[in-house]
């Protein structure tokens, strides 16, 4: 089992879940340029995870992704040559939700606040938090610079998109006996083929407009019967807005 993120390697043999090196998009494809203008790069002088702007001065990631030093760029489509549409901002706090659980990834979230406020334009923008929880077989879409390859590594320079259903929490709970909790949902294929990966750890999984999943782990990237788990982010909408008021 595996965490979504490029850098750091915990494997250890107490049982808890081994991050590889590095997680992207396995069967997706590149997504046409800026539209996915809520998605962020997170840098370290070398990308390492993704996120998603809910506010100009607000990033959603994974707990797992968190540095000391972060840099968020932002407007990004190839992330390896300067395309004139980026912004590049520091990270000025870089808050994990108080009850994340490195040793079961449970409540894998955190908020980044901008060191100064982004410049919304069409391709920089916020994408909402829920309104609602995700239903089953609900279409969303994953992004990321992740590995595209279930086995080996390929590191795309190019934002890669992937269209999916959200999962029923029963089966999910049946691929994930003893570590499925309520505060995560699944998305993708039970099939395998296609899922998040290595890179695309903390990034973005939206249906109908809202973010609605953190990428936050799974077995072997695009596995059968493996589905990829997400951070449940409906049951954080009061968690963010208190962050976000007293910070």
């Amino acid at each position: 089992m595996h965490i979504r993120n490029t850098s750091s390697n915990t494997n250890s043999n107490n049982g808890s879940i081994a991050a590889s090196e590095d997680d992207k998009v396995v069967g997706g494809y590149e997504c046409p340029r800026h539209s996915v203008p809520y998605q962020v790069s997170l840098n370290a002088g070398y990308h390492f995870c993704g996120g998603s702007l809910i506010s100009s001065q607000w990033v959603v990631s994974a707990a797992h992704c968190y540095k000391s030093r972060i840099q968020v760029r932002l407007g990004e489509h190839n992330i390896a040559v300067n395309e004139g549409t980026e912004q590049w901002i520091d990270g000025a706090k870089m808050i994990r939700h108080p009850q994340y659980n490195s040793y079961n990834l449970d409540n894998d979230i955190m908020l980044i606040k901008l060191s100064r406020p982004a410049t919304l334009n069409s391709y920089v923008q916020t994408v909402s938090l829920p309104s609602r929880c995700p239903v089953a077989d609900e279409n969303c879409m994953v992004s990321g610079w992740g590995n595209t390859s279930a086995n080996g590594n390929n590191f795309p320079d190019r934002l890669q998109c992937l269209r999916q259903p959200i999962i029923d929490d029963r089966i999910c709970r049946n691929a994930y006996p003893h570590l499925f909790t309520n505060n995560m949902v699944c998305s993708g294929f039970m099939a395998g083929g296609a899922s998040s990966c290595q890179g695309d750890s903390g990034g973005p999984l939206v249906c109908n407009g809202q973010l609605q999943g953190v990428v936050s782990w799974g077995y072997d990237c695009a596995m059968q019967g493996h589905p990829s788990v997400y951070a449940r982010v409906c049951r954080y909408n009061s968690w963010i807005s208190s962050v976000m008021r007293s910070n």
